[in-house]
């Protein structure tokens, strides 16, 4: 079987990049897209903001602390969609497989080269030069042979870079990453990986899947997978959505009424974001609460109609998070989903190469933006 070629495309601090480049007066500022008011929550920050310590679902009160000089822009779906649409018309011009995880965020398995750009990361190079071209805004890019590792590689060159991790790279670039830094694995996972002592890729590797299954249940197939650089999962360009679903786990537990409503709000945007963006309208919304101690609630509701406009996804996700208010407990993970869909969904556009065609790999060092690691 050929080498797979996987690129995981990342827009950089996409909402609020979008705002500075609209608003000049915001561009080199600490920016939150969010809700700025008390009891809000932070939607997205800038890389000025992150410098501060500022990130997403963090309570606006705390933003502000960390950084007094913080100005908040409310957010604008309409906007982002909009753009994003133009992102994913670019992907569908490299790729027959995509698939979209955001507005702002796609795996594209580019292993037929459909533009005969010679290498997967030629590939990413020109698509995040179009993705700029077409809207002033820059994109990271993580390339490797499966989707795994593709998405590590583009937190490595963030912003405006793009890295490879080939077969020959893949082990020992997990062997000595903290476990912590998988995706797909959690902060109570994470936690409860190195109380048994597994810090690190290499410390994963070295446990048997007995011991694995024996702490992670099901999981640890997939865990002793991964910490050998292994992922089977394909692009999958046309999935049959059940329901979509957002939830944060907050940086601080949430106590306060007004504070926990407004990060339910703050998670059905999302929400409405992907549903609107795919026509894609359900009848039945849930509202998921985890509690500081850990215990998890759930509350749902059912209308007659689809949920066709977002003031109703709000309304519906407050009063069902109102259910379980006040509570003596903090709050620490929310979410909302909705399901139970009513109309058909237009497919979601299918896919993009590693290697250099003689399956050679090259070096390239350049300006800001350009590939500074090994290149496929």
């Amino acid at each position: 079987m050929p080498v797979r070629k996987i690129i995981h495309v990342d827009m950089d601090a996409f909402y609020a990049s979008v705002e500075q480049r609209d608003n000049a007066e915001l561009r080199g500022r600490p920016v939150a897209v969010g809700h700025g008011a008390k009891r809000g929550v932070v939607a997205a920050a800038s890389y000025e903001a992150r410098s501060f310590g500022v990130r997403s679902a963090m309570p606006s009160t705390t933003a502000m602390r960390l950084c007094p000089e913080l100005v908040f822009v409310l957010p604008r779906f309409d906007v982002y969609r909009t753009i994003s649409r133009q992102i994913h018309a670019i992907f569908a011009e490299y790729a027959l497989l995509v698939e979209p995880l955001s507005l702002d965020e796609a795996y594209l398995d580019v292993t037929q080269d459909l533009r005969g750009l010679g290498s997967a990361s030629a590939t990413a190079t020109e698509i995040r030069s179009r993705i700029f071209d077409a809207t002033g805004l820059t994109a990271s890019a993580g390339i490797s042979y499966n989707k795994f590792l593709a998405k590590l590689a583009s937190s490595q060159r963030k912003p405006n870079g793009q890295y490879v991790i080939t077969p020959e790279m893949g082990p020992d670039f997990i062997r000595s990453l903290p476990v912590a830094k998988f995706h797909g694995v959690g902060p109570v996972t994470a936690t409860k990986m190195q109380r048994l002592g597994i810090e690190t890729g290499e410390d994963l590797r070295a446990k048997s899947l007995a011991f694995l299954q024996q702490h992670f249940g099901k999981s640890a197939a997939w865990y002793l997978a991964i910490a050998n650089g292994e992922d089977d999962r394909p692009v999958v360009a046309d999935r049959e959505r059940k329901s979509s679903g957002s939830e944060t786990t907050f940086a601080h537990d949430l106590t306060e009424p007004g504070e926990i409503e407004a990060g339910v709000v703050a998670m059905a945007d999302e929400v409405w974001a992907w549903c609107d963006k795919m026509s894609a309208f359900g009848r039945t919304v849930t509202v998921k609460v985890k509690f500081a101690d850990f215990h998890q609630i759930t509350r749902s509701r059912s209308l007659p109609t689809v949920i066709a406009q977002p003031d109703l996804l709000r309304q519906v996700s407050i009063e069902l998070v109102r259910t379980v208010l006040p509570t003596a407990k903090g709050v620490r993970l929310l979410g909302v989903t909705v399901s139970n869909f009513s109309q058909p969904r237009p497919s979601a556009r299918d896919a993009l190469p590693l290697f250099d065609s003689d399956g050679t790999a090259e070096r390239t060092n350049g300006a800001k933006g350009d590939m500074t690691g090994p290149v496929a």
